[in-house]
């Protein structure tokens, strides 16, 4: 089962983030920083899965975007990872339609509603 869905920019900064089972808010940041600290310290040659408390890291990289799965030890590692390849093309064709001149937070605010929906909408049809 997947636990949680990250997109982190290479400085660090979480971009999107999904949680498929309660966190409390408190620990949402200690598990998302100590996360994308074990991700991004890394290397390109370095295994893509890392074991992680009680359950596994599925991450990728996309240019400088980090998209980090967290699953249980039911899930096999390569189908998550043709998950986030899957999701990372979906929101490419999704976005690359959606017109960048406009910078209101409104529009910002439906576009992270609409990658939700989106990712939500491939995970329960895989």
């Amino acid at each position: 089962m997947i636990k949680f869905f990250l997109m982190v920019n290479k400085q660090g900064q979480t971009r999107l983030s999904k949680y498929y089972e309660h966190v409390d808010i408190n620990k949402h940041t200690l598990l998302e920083t100590e996360v994308v600290k074990r991700c991004l310290s890394l290397s390109n040659e370095q295994c893509s899965f890392i074991e992680y408390k009680d359950f596994k890291l599925i991450h990728r990289q996309y240019a400088a975007l980090f998209i980090v799965v967290g699953v249980d030890d039911t899930e096999t590692e390569m189908a998550i990872y043709e998950f986030i390849h899957n999701s990372v093309e979906v929101l490419d064709e999704y976005f690359s339609r959606v017109s960048m001149c406009h910078y209101t937070w409104l529009i910002f605010v439906f576009l992270v509603e609409m990658a939700f929906h989106r990712l939500a909408r491939l995970f329960l049809n895989s």
